[in-house]
């Protein structure tokens, strides 16, 4: 198949945060597994949730095991103008501004300051990773003005919007998957755990592990027993043929962005696991 690198419509409201291996340019084809008859959205690892964003659906439960990244959506949900002022007085694309933000304890800061913080230095961090040593210190090194800008007020208000249909949880995938029943729509897009290869891990002290694919794996047999339709968005890997075995799927290109460098650009294939006939 070619590689998926149509980019969504205009009038999608993209994500406000940058997101290593997120889904974006699977878009196109994700979006096409949200049927009509679908009453809520549920994300257990929600990232920058940008099938959420592009859907627009009616409602949903998102959540993740980042506190820093769930205490930021609901500041942007409830109380973003306090977060756009913080936001301002900020010094775009400034390292020493970003080295003191990361030196900031987010802890000590007031919530909103707190994700104006997290949004600054997910937009200027290397490569859109969120990484944390064993102290759960933010410490990606700064990667300059080739990451733009901070996102336009506009597309904060309207991913503001957007969440106000959603409900956020905080921790392991699971505490979203039970509140899964029928008539919902589930998007799964895990971090790899794969031994063959070198594949980014979003998580440092918590990373996802051969266990949790089983349990992964468990949750998808419950959702389909219970005719409860999901999506998992997987590396084509050994890891992979345990979650897709008796279910449909199809194999995608992605042209990944390995480095952090356009010259370091290089195609690899996902999965796309089922129980969805289309």
């Amino acid at each position: 198949m070619p590689p998926a690198d149509r980019q969504p419509s205009r009038q999608d409201c993209t994500p406000f945060l940058r997101w290593a291996g997120s889904k974006r340019r699977l878009l196109p084809i994700l979006r096409t597994y949200w049927k009509k008859q679908h009453k809520r959205y549920l994300e257990p690892f929600a990232g920058s949730a940008c099938l959420f964003f592009a859907l627009n659906p009616p409602k949903a439960i998102l959540g993740d095991l980042n506190p820093e990244l769930i205490s930021t959506y609901l500041e942007v949900k409830y109380r973003l103008d306090a977060v756009l002022d913080h936001l301002k007085t900020l010094t775009p694309a400034s390292k020493d501004e970003y080295l003191a933000l990361r030196a900031t304890k987010p802890t000590e800061m007031p919530p909103a300051a707190r994700a104006a913080r997290f949004i600054y230095l997910n937009r200027f961090c290397f490569n859109g990773i969120y990484r944390t040593n064993l102290n759960g210190e933010f410490n990606v090194p700064y990667s300059g003005d080739r990451c733009g800008n901070l996102p336009e007020e506009g597309l904060f208000k309207r991913c503001s919007r957007r969440l106000k249909t959603a409900r956020f949880l905080n921790g392991d995938f699971e505490a979203v998957l039970e509140h899964a029943e029928r008539g919902d729509f589930v998007y799964m897009d895990p971090p790899f755990a794969v031994r063959a290869r070198r594949v980014f891990r979003e998580y440092d002290p918590s990373t996802f592990t051969h266990e949790d694919i089983n349990r992964l794996r468990g949750w998808m047999d419950r959702l389909a027993a219970a005719r409860v339709n999901f999506v998992v968005s997987y590396a084509e890997s050994d890891e992979a043929d345990i979650l897709r075995k008796g279910f449909g799927y199809e194999t995608v290109s992605v042209r990944r962005n390995i480095a952090g460098f356009a010259a370091h650009r290089a195609l690899s294939n996902e999965l796309l696991i089922s129980n969805i006939l289309r």
